[in-house]
């Protein structure tokens, strides 16, 4: 189709906001290509849906360094199988979940506001671990039960292990976190709160070094490569869709798994 000089930039706009819907997967235009090396297959929010991640996995392509972008609890219906089965692949590099963090507070200090755990989907994982008899509203002495059983059915190795979790992974110039980053600050200057629960300026500011931050946490309808963020949180327990991107010299691409796929 030729180019018609005479367009409007409303109708220009327009048409490109026709392609971007037609081609969804595309990587848009940054100020740096994606350059990674080795290749790296990130996954994103878990959130209990053991089914979805085995599916997933089994469309990683060999070779390919193996990240998670957090929250594999909460939610979903198999919170603990999720969590044994990362502790058991040491191969796969598991970063630190906002939801993996309230967990660790409801351990600590179940009464207070670290039972607002329970409320984002808490009782879910309690359940998983076979830990029952509370709803959001539970007493004190309620909330402490709980977390008793839930450290005594957890153990202290799978404690350990979920404490130990990274916040952030460096791949090439992406860097891999679970919420984003202070678009203003280098990777090893970064606040592992904002790593965890978020930035107000990261969707806002677009870095100016270069860097791509790759990301979960906030839930799209697809996934998105463009102003150098990559975000690849499809809300998998409510969508059925779970979302990994393939990041290669190449540039970025994404897969994706439903409950559908056999």
């Amino acid at each position: 189709m030729r180019h018609n000089g005479n367009k409007s930039q409303g109708q220009h706009a327009a048409d490109m906001s026709l392609l971007n819907r037609l081609w969804p997967w595309r990587q848009q235009a940054n100020a740096a290509p994606i350059a990674v090396d080795p290749p790296c297959f990130v996954i994103g929010d878990v959130h209990g849906r053991m089914d979805l991640l085995d599916k997933l996995l089994d469309r990683a392509p060999e070779g390919a360094a193996l990240i998670c972008v957090g929250d594999y609890v909460d939610r979903g219906d198999h919170s603990a199988d999720v969590l044994r089965f990362l502790q058991g692949r040491p191969d796969i590099t598991c970063l630190m979940g906002n939801h993996e963090a309230m967990m660790l507070k409801f351990l600590d200090e179940p009464t207070g506001k670290a039972s607002r755990w329970l409320r984002h989907g808490g009782l879910q994982t309690l359940a998983s671990f076979g830990v029952t008899g509370g709803v959001e509203t539970s007493d004190d002495a309620t909330l402490q039960r709980l977390a008793d059983e839930l450290r005594a059915a957890m153990g202290p190795e799978l404690i350990a292990w979920v404490a130990d979790l990274p916040c952030q992974f460096l791949c090439g110039n992406v860097l891999v976190t679970h919420a984003g980053a202070d678009p203003a600050l280098a990777p090893d200057e970064q606040d592992d709160k904002v790593l965890i629960w978020g930035h107000p300026d990261f969707a806002k500011r677009r870095r100016d070094d270069g860097l791509w931050v790759l990301h979960g946490h906030t839930i799209v309808n697809m996934p998105e490569a463009k102003d150098g963020r990559i975000a690849i949180d499809t809300g998998a327990y409510a969508t059925g869709r779970l979302t990994a991107a393939h990041l290669t010299a190449a540039g970025c691409t994404f897969v994706q798994v439903d409950h559908t796929d056999a």
